[in-house]
């Protein structure tokens, strides 16, 4: 095919999520069943017709981009968490997010379909949960998953097929009264991620303080051992 032959795609709407940047962001979708997010949609795609059906369906798959590493460069091969951050592989054989053409696939749950009154219009909204993805990320297509076509039990997954490991996740008495004071999604969505240890496959300092912006609020934390220590949550900016 030639070049000028290629196809141009534009988001269909926005996904607003509890994640505020790409760290403690779960690397797969459904590891944080409590992650919550609502697509927006825009343009032609506002359309109330548009969802027509949908409803019938549990889960979804979003087409989505890496907008957050848009136009950086990517390689031939990656070093996946998974492998310690040690270990090369295709990037074809991952699922990072530098790709020739930063384009991801999340299989979500779809918790429903509401409606807003503007302008003598009905635009649809998604409210999905289990999400992957930044708030913000730009959406290219939406497609409802079938279990009988899509679901593989006795398939295999390479390098990973373990089980994700999971952090205990304690707070301090310091951030106690704080945490407290979410709502119970909130409480669930924070300790549903810092479990899967967001952390750089090379952490360093075990002591060093990490933030992550969860739920509206810039959660500080520790790893020591096995354990995900929360020690200070404040409203961010």
């Amino acid at each position: 095919m030639e070049l000028d032959e290629r196809m141009q795609i534009e988001p269909i709407g926005f996904l607003r999520t509890c994640f505020g940047s790409k760290f403690a962001v779960p690397r797969q979708p459904g590891l944080c069943p409590s992650a919550w997010g609502t697509l927006e949609f825009v343009g032609k795609s506002r359309s109330i017709e548009s969802v027509r059906g949908l409803d019938g369906f549990s889960h979804v798959w979003l087409v989505f981009g890496f907008h957050k590493t848009e136009g950086e460069d990517w390689r031939p091969t990656v070093r996946p968490p998974r492998l310690g951050g040690n270990e090369r592989v295709g990037v074809f054989a991952s699922r990072s997010t530098y790709r020739p053409n930063g384009l991801g696939l999340s299989l979500v749950k779809l918790d429903g379909i509401s409606y807003q009154q503007e302008d003598g219009m009905m635009p649809p909204l998604l409210h999905v949960s289990g999400v992957d993805l930044v708030d913000g990320t730009p959406i290219y297509d939406v497609k409802p998953y079938l279990p009988y076509a899509e679901s593989v039990p006795h398939a295999e997954s390479g390098y990973a097929g373990k089980p994700v490991p999971r952090l205990e996740v304690k707070v301090e008495g310091t951030a106690a009264e704080d945490f407290a004071a979410l709502d119970k999604r909130s409480r669930r969505v924070i300790t549903e991620s810092l479990s899967l240890d967001p952390r750089p496959a090379a952490a360093g300092d075990p002591e060093r303080i990490f933030g992550a912006l969860l739920c509206g609020r810039n959660v500080r934390f520790r790893v020591i051992d096995t354990t995900c220590w929360i020690s200070k949550v404040e409203v961010s900016d």
